[in-house]
Parts: C-alpha cells; structure tokens; sequence
C-alpha cells in the first residue's frame, strides 16, 4: 500500500474522478463523524479519566475532540504475573519460555482495538479535512495534532472488501501505530501508546494462568474470539464476542495486536530471575516485531495468552512501490492493535522509549524527504 497504482485513468480524468471520490467521501463522512465545533475543539471531559493513585482508576469514555468519535477504556491493576507458557502447556512453541515473573505498573487498555472510525480521523487525514473550513487558534490541540505527519494514502482498498466503521483498522505497520498513539496524545492532552509485549500478556491472562484467559479449552474459543473456525475469513465488528475478567474484549483472535517490542526468540531467557519491571525489547531492525493474539485467519493453539507473532518482509509482498510503505503493509491483512495508558504519564527519555525507534526514525525522515517534508 502506498501512493502510486500502474492502472490509473490520465490527466484530467484522474484528477476529476479523484477530487469528485474524495468530495463525497468526506460528506459521507462528515454526516457521520463530526459534531458541532462549537466548543468541541479541546480534549473531551471524560468522568474517570483521572485518578491520583491505582484504587481511583476506572473504566471510562475518550471522545476524540472535533468528532463523534469515541473508545473506551479499561484500568488493569499493578502487579506481578507470570508470562509465557509452562513446559506442559499443549501447542507450546520454543519462543513461549521459560517463564518469568513481571512487574507491571498500572495502566489503561483499550476496551477494543482501534476502529476504522478512529485509525481514519488520523491515518487519511480525515480529522483535518474535517475541520478545513473552520478557523482554528494555534494553541488549540487540534491545530498541534494537525502537525503529526498522517500516513500516505493506502494502495487500494485497505479493508479488503472486509468492511470499515466498528471493525478493527488493519495492514498498518508498526511505525504508523506509533504515529496514530503520538497523534491520539496531543489531540487529546493523554499520553497514549502501544503496549508492551508483557502489559499485552499480561492484561490479556487478567490474573489466569491456563492457556487462555478463559481457562484451558479450546471449545470454549468461539465464545471469546474470531478466529479460523468461525469467521468465515473476515474479521469483525469490535467488542462483539465475551471479554476477559478484566472487560477486555478481542484479545484473543478477531485481528492480531502490534506491542512495541522487537522479536528474539530467545527474549524470556533474557529476563529470567530478573522479576523485570515493565521489561520493553527494543527493536534494532524494522522487522522482525512482535505482534500477539492470533487473528480471524489463526487456528485456536495461536490465540493462546502466550502465542507470540513476529512481523517480516512478506508484509509487504505485494507492495509494488520502490521503496515500499512505512505504512501500510499490503499483506498483513489480519495486523491491527489497541492502545494504553499508564497511570503515571512519562516524560523526557521515559516517554521517548515508547516512540519511533532508531530504524523507523531513519524510515520516518527519508518518507519526509520523498514527499517534500522538511523533517
């Protein structure tokens, strides 16, 4: 996915037939998405969304200011979990051990992985073009969202005939999840992010220690998740199957998750009799990744709480541009992720570990230069 197609009608023809398409998108859109501007320019009032301490901290509702578009919200309580599989645990694959004791601080989980609804308000620009017409003061947070760069357009449909709105954003890379999150912060004054590899795991166990957080059967998946066996090989509208004890819906299946660690299959070995606190792998090349949860496309022994997916090349097989997107991958149609905030909002150096690493920095400012930004 990317900018260019070899199949496009010439000269004026293209640029009537894209201007008269992108019109009506954004009426369609707009009907849908956007409310008064009127006041409706800052960060949402969201009851709960502020807590001093863990015992304070409780589900609530980010609306995206400008926009009728909201998520919600989970609070997962601090503590230390095991991650990883035991010996024993059927389908157990090498990378999955041996298992060690984490430490995680409190945090927010997305109730559901990100929608189309919010993935677009930022990765085509659909929030700015919203909001074009209206005068706009520079100290407001939605003229300093407008300044993340949003992604290139998508090469063809990037639901895949899949269908859009309350089902889940997919083919996005890692970098552009980044991106959304750093957008996501400054349009609303909350510091959000991918999580973890371990805040992933274990937000999704909820305090279980079996293969999956509903226990250890697998007949019991169709309750909980999308996957192979019932989704007809498509996903689904979010929040549509039973959550975890924690009220977190889709971690198992529907599409996989992006954290922010970088893949090594030896990673846990690394950490063993550390009791880590809040142990983040960077990532020293663009892939491979971690991605988690197993998708709609995944038989049941990948939606395990400790199946570990890694990103790779044949992400963007299909992608006939040179270079290819730091995007959108054109063949990871079941990659999509939700977002997490920490209790206690980092700064500085913190904070700046959350972000583009080193090889996405270099990707991120050469995509600039291409495109005539000045990094």
């Amino acid at each position: 996915m990317g900018t260019g197609h070899p199949n496009r009608p010439p000269g004026a023809a293209r640029l009537s037939l894209g201007l008269a398409a992108a019109a009506c998108a954004v009426a369609l859109l707009a009907a849908a998405l956007i409310g008064p501007l009127t006041g409706a320019n800052g960060p949402a009032v969201c009851t709960h969304a502020r807590a001093e301490a863990p015992a304070a901290m409780k589900p609530y509702t980010q609306r995206i200011g400008g926009t009728d578009v909201s998520f919600d919200m989970v609070p997962i309580p601090g503590g230390k979990a095991l991650v990883g599989s035991p010996p024993g645990e059927p389908n157990r694959a090498k990378d999955e051990g041996p298992q060690v004791e984490i430490q995680t601080q409190p945090f927010w989980i997305g109730k559901c992985e990100v929608t189309w609804a919010e993935y677009e308000l930022w990765a085509i620009g659909l929030d700015k073009r919203l909001r074009a017409a209206a005068p706009t003061d520079k100290s407001n947070p939605n003229f300093q969202a407008d300044a993340v760069t949003s992604a290139t357009p998508p090469y063809g449909d990037s639901a895949f005939g899949m269908g859009k709105e309350s089902r889940p954003a997919i083919s996005m890379s890692q970098l552009a999840a980044k991106m959304y999150c750093k957008w996501l912060s400054v349009k609303t004054g909350r510091f959000y992010r991918l999580p973890t590899e371990a805040e992933w795991e274990y937000a999704c166990r909820a305090g279980a220690r079996t293969a999956y957080s509903f226990g250890n059967d697998p007949k019991l998946l169709d309750k909980y998740a999308w996957h192979a066996g019932n989704s007809q090989e498509k996903y689904h509208p979010v929040g549509t199957k039973k959550p975890n004890t924690w009220g977190v819906y889709d971690m198992h299946g529907n599409v996989a998750e992006w954290v922010l660690d970088g893949y090594a299959p030896d990673a846990y070995a690394h950490l063993k009799g550390k009791a880590a606190q809040c142990p983040l792998l960077p990532a020293a090349k663009i892939h491979p990744r971690v991605i988690r949860g197993g998708s709609y496309r995944d038989a049941a022994k990948l939606l395990r709480c400790a199946a570990r997916g890694q990103s790779s090349p044949t992400f963007s097989e299909r992608d006939p541009q040179f270079p290819k997107s730091i995007w959108w991958h054109t063949d990871a149609q079941f990659v999509g992720f939700r977002v997490v905030r920490p209790l206690r909002k980092p700064t500085g150096k913190a904070a700046a570990r959350y972000g583009l690493d080193k090889p996405q920095q270099q990707d991120y400012e050469d995509d600039l230069l291409r495109r005539g930004i000045d990094p």
